[in-house]
């Protein structure tokens, strides 16, 4: 079986590049919001964020699957096609993602000790300040963390690519099985791929938490 590694690493890469940079530019704003309207927040606001919380709640509570056929529609209306090449895939992980972003960024932001923030309001920073200038900087390690879960999770997310026919790495494993029923267990191209799933994984595990403790301001204090 000729396997073209060059083709299917970057569809998976740009599969879970693209959508989990969607996810952030939607994610990061309603995490944001989420962390503000929150009881004790800047701007609390309970009925947005009860409204904001039951949307992103349940989003997050779709399986992947699930929105991959919900969403044909849309992805046909928005690439021409449905089925059949990697980039379809962008508009289904993107809203499997999208929720958890959101969440994922408000924890992070929850983590600012409260002592530092009530320390820029009595310099009189305004809360756009207080956003951009404390608690982002702040919470950037959480955050990087945060970032490397998410392109983990959607990179597992890509196998349901083989339900479409949309390529990439996971999905090429499938089709191994389903051609080599007998014998794919015994093939190198078959480890050989999850190998580089494998490797894949952990070169954005470990580079993301190398990051987060370059950049966690906590850690270098002490």
């Amino acid at each position: 079986m000729n396997i073209e590694w060059g083709k299917l690493i970057l569809e998976t890469l740009g599969m879970t590049a693209i959508s989990t940079a969607l996810a952030y530019l939607v994610g990061l704003p309603l995490g944001v919001i989420l962390k503000l309207t929150a009881r004790k927040g800047l701007l609390q606001c309970r009925p947005v964020n009860v409204v904001l919380g039951i949307i992103v709640n349940f989003l997050r509570s779709i399986p992947c699957l699930i929105l991959l056929v919900i969403l044909l529609p849309v992805t046909r209306a928005i690439f021409q096609r449905g089925t059949g090449e990697w980039y379809v895939m962008i508009i289904p992980l993107f809203f499997s993602s999208v929720g958890f972003v959101s969440r994922s960024v408000e924890q992070s932001l929850q983590d600012v000790p409260s002592g530092e923030i009530e320390a820029a309001k009595s310099m009189g920073a305004n809360n756009f300040q207080i956003i951009t200038k404390v608690l982002l900087p702040e919470a950037r390690s959480s955050l990087l963390i945060g970032l490397c879960i998410t392109l983990v999770n959607v990179i597992g997310y890509t196998s349901f690519a083989y339900n479409i026919g949309a390529g990439g790495l996971i999905t090429q494993i499938y089709y191994f099985y389903t051609r080599h029923t007998g014998d794919f267990m015994s093939s190198w191209e078959f480890w050989a791929l999850i190998i580089v799933v494998v490797i894949l994984v952990e070169v954005i595990q470990e580079a993301g938490l190398l990051i987060a403790k370059k950049v966690d301001k906590r850690k270098q204090a002490k």
